[in-house]
């Protein structure tokens, strides 16, 4: 008898997932009929439960979450106590939020968003452009996702540098350690890219006072979580040049309500929290690993820590 998994995705795609895991010699069950199937279900795949949802599930043994981050189990009644969480990490995931940070640290090198506007007005305005070695780059959280967009600028020759809140060692990039080296860090950062994991310690970490740290005229990208940032603080930044231009994918509220000063903001750019979409094609191998580990009694890969956050 093959193992059943629930699955409860970020898009309407359950068929996909369906056909995937049929590979494996995995039962994927719809969300929506969980109540028939609840005594046989082992294993979940979730974006987003419901409060109380998953402690309906009484042989349930494994969570999978369908994303890199896990603060969307973090909650009263989400995760039944005791059982493990595994965070989404697979190539293509991580592929993904690579490409979104490239385009975005390449777009403002280039100064694209000034030429776009240049074409807007017909203005004819060569810039002597800059050397990608010129400048740096730093990366808010060595993470996984982070380590990754952190090796792909050092390849297209930036000075990269990183902080986390733990050691962390990537090849060719300096990092910093800890509180006391945050402001090291953002004094030499031109391009920010933002990619730490909610968690209490990092809610609105991107202040006032973080922004002011940086180089006046520096760049922020946002792929991480919208929380980290407190939007009227980016937004004065932006307002008074500290931060010239930005890039967003992720917002404190979403989607981003029609009153948010952000969508007509000129320095602003919006994407719909897609710089890295999970894909089942070759998620569903990344659940089912586990599970095979699961099944033989080894431990379980990229397990999370909720009451870290990650």
């Amino acid at each position: 008898m093959s193992d059943v998994i629930l699955v409860k995705s970020d898009f309407d795609r359950f068929s996909e997932w369906e056909d995937e895991f049929r590979k494996h010699d995995i039962q994927a069950i719809p969300w929506d009929d969980m109540a028939q199937h609840c005594e046989t279900v082992k294993y979940a795949l979730v974006w987003q439960p419901e409060p109380g949802a998953l402690a309906s599930l009484p042989n349930l043994e494994v969570i999978f979450s369908v994303g890199a981050g896990v603060d969307h189990l973090k909650g009263e009644g989400l995760v039944p106590a005791g059982i493990p969480v595994v965070r989404m990490v697979e190539d293509s995931l991580t592929a993904g939020m690579v490409e979104y940070i490239v385009y975005n640290v390449l777009r403002f090198h280039r100064e694209m968003p000034v030429y776009e506007r240049d074409q807007a007005n017909q203005i004819w305005k060569p810039r002597v452009q800059q050397s990608a070695w010129g400048r740096t780059a730093g990366i808010l959280g060595l993470g996984v996702l982070g380590s990754a967009a952190a090796a792909a600028l050092r390849r297209l020759k930036f000075n990269v540098i990183g902080w986390s809140r733990t050691e962390k060692q990537v090849r060719g990039v300096t990092s910093y350690v800890g509180q006391n080296q945050l402001g090291i860090f953002l004094q030499k950062t031109e391009f920010l890219v933002i990619l730490l994991p909610l968690t209490d310690a990092t809610h609105g970490i991107v202040n006032q006072t973080l922004l002011q740290q940086l180089p006046r005229g520096a760049f922020v990208i946002n792929a991480g979580r919208g929380p980290l940032v407190r939007d009227q603080d980016l937004l004065a930044a932006l307002d008074q040049g500290q931060v010239a231009a930005a890039a967003l994918d992720v917002f404190n509220q979403e989607p981003l309500p029609p009153q948010s000063p952000y969508w007509k903001h000129p320095a602003v750019t919006i994407t719909p929290h897609v710089a890295s979409i999970t894909l089942p094609v070759t998620s569903a191998h990344h659940v089912a690993d586990n599970i095979q580990r699961h099944r033989e009694g080894k431990p379980l890969t990229h397990l999370a820590d909720l009451s870290r956050g990650y």
